[in-house]
This record gives C-alpha cells, sequence and structure tokens, in this order.
C-alpha cells in the first residue's frame, strides 16, 4: 500500500502539497529594503546574527520579554546601519509559509511562531536618517533632458493613435481642424432670469422642444441651457415625445 501511494504522489507531484514540514516553527520578520539586500548574500558566509538578550531576575515575567537585535556582517559597501531592533509580536493571525519549485511542486515551510518588525537601533538613527534623505533627493531629481531635434518637421516621428499625422496639403487639414463645436465657444450667456423669460415663451409656442432645438433658437452654451432645463422642464425619457423637454406641471399652470 506504501508503495502504491508514493508512486502516485511521485507521478503527479503537482497535484498534492508536500506538509512535511508544516509543525516547523517559522519567524516572518518585515524588514528595509536595504537589510533585505543584505541578507540576499551568498549562503558561504554568514550575513548577520541575531542577538537575544534576556532578564535572568524577570525571566518568567510577560512584562519582560526577551529583546532581540539584528547585526549585519560588516563587509557591504556604503554607509549602511549595522545594528537594527527586532520588535517580536504574537498577536497575529495564523499563517503558514508556502514554497513552490519550477517542477510544480508545493511545500509547506512551516507555521509562523513569531512575527517581527524590524527598526533601526538607537545608535543608528542618525545614520539611518541621512539614508533616507539620501534616497529622497535621489528621487526627487528630475532625470528628463532635453534635446535639440534638427529635423524640425516631425516626418521622422511616428504618431501616437488619434493624433492627425502631419501633411503638406493645407486644405483637407483646415476642415478637420474647423470642427462644429467651435461654434459653441462663440455663445455668450445672458442673465439667468432673462434666460428663463426667453425659456417660456418659447414652450408658449410649442409644448416639447428638443436640446438641439432649443440650442439653436436661444444660441446658448449647452451647459448652461441644460442647468436651467433642469430646473424648469421634464425630460421625457419614454413615449410619443421621447427625448424632448417639457415644462413641469407646475410652471404650464402659471403659463395658462
Amino acid at each position: 500500500m506504501e508503495d502504491q501511494v508514493s508512486s502516485k504522489h511521485t507521478t503527479n507531484a503537482a497535484a498534492y502539497v508536500d506538509t512535511s514540514k508544516a509543525e516547523r516553527a517559522v519567524w516572518l520578520m518585515k524588514c528595509p529594503p536595504l537589510v533585505s539586500r543584505s541578507l540576499r548574500a551568498p549562503p558561504s558566509r554568514p550575513v548577520a546574527k541575531v542577538v537575544v538578550s534576556i532578564d535572568p531576575l524577570n525571566s518568567n515575567d510577560d512584562d519582560s520579554p526577551p529583546q532581540f537585535t539584528m547585526e549585519l556582517a560588516g563587509t557591504e559597501a556604503g554607509h549602511i546601519p549595522k545594528c537594527y531592533v527586532m520588535d517580536m509580536s504574537k498577536d497575529f493571525i495564523p499563517m503558514s509559509v508556502f514554497s513552490d519549485t519550477p517542477q510544480g511542486k508545493i511545500s509547506v515551510e512551516g507555521k509562523i511562531l513569531n512575527k517581527f518588525d524590524m527598526r533601526p537601533h538607537n545608535q543608528n538613527l542618525e545614520l539611518y536618517a541621512k539614508l533616507c534623505r539620501e534616497r529622497t533627493n535621489k528621487y526627487m531629481v528630475k532625470s528628463r533632458q532635453i534635446q535639440v531635434i534638427d529635423n524640425d518637421t516631425g516626418a521622422h516621428m511616428r504618431p501616437m493613435p488619434g493624433m492627425i499625422s502631419f501633411s503638406t496639403s493645407g486644405p483637407s487639414q483646415e476642415k478637420k481642424k474647423t470642427p462644429a463645436k467651435a461654434t459653441d465657444t462663440k455663445r455668450t450667456r445672458r442673465d439667468r432670469g432673462e434666460m428663463e423669460e426667453i425659456v417660456f415663451k418659447l414652450f408658449e409656442r410649442q409644448p416639447n422642444w428638443s436640446l438641439r432645438n432649443l440650442i439653436q433658437e436661444t444660441d446658448q452654451p449647452e451647459q448652461f441651457l441644460k442647468d436651467i432645463l433642469k430646473d424648469l422642464c421634464v425630460y421625457n425619457n419614454k413615449g410619443t415625445n421621447q427625448g424632448t423637454y417639457e415644462l413641469k406641471p407646475e410652471y404650464r399652470k402659471s403659463g395658462d
């Protein structure tokens, strides 16, 4: 029976999760990026050491938990702080660590026992603050460069989607550059009270108006006219007068 199970496990390795290490205690540590890069050094040499400090007089006291400190190896380039405090916490959601291989094998590497938040030691605060300032100044430097282009016709530049390509044929291009919306910029708003009177008179002529016809009659900006119609009229979404405005009942009564 064991041979059959192991054979099946080997054949369909991608369909199983290896849980042989599921109960192994694992520490979860949140550390700054510069520490993370230092810990990725080749495993042929020690990269850091963890120092555990215990008060022998209060070793059983919950108010005096062990103090953890990490010291990085002193071979990294640059002025990187070497000493960090590891604040331990056990108040977190139960978690496990998983790993996978290029072959698709998934394994449980252990269960999170302690969670640590790393911060610079007091003796390294000034150095760490200096690094943060240097990093901020580095990202604030603009990397833009101004380059003079000899060929200023733009023929060698690929047009972006939606852009009008450069052309020597002037008349056809001029027609494209004069959209109908240009007339909207010439419309000048009237006084709102005056416009309301004009709208009432138009609806005395006929009970229903489309927005396009009202714009042609009043020669007013579209959004300004919409705001007035929203206060005075009702828009018909369906029925025989679909797509038109008519006066609200209270204004129709006053009109009559």
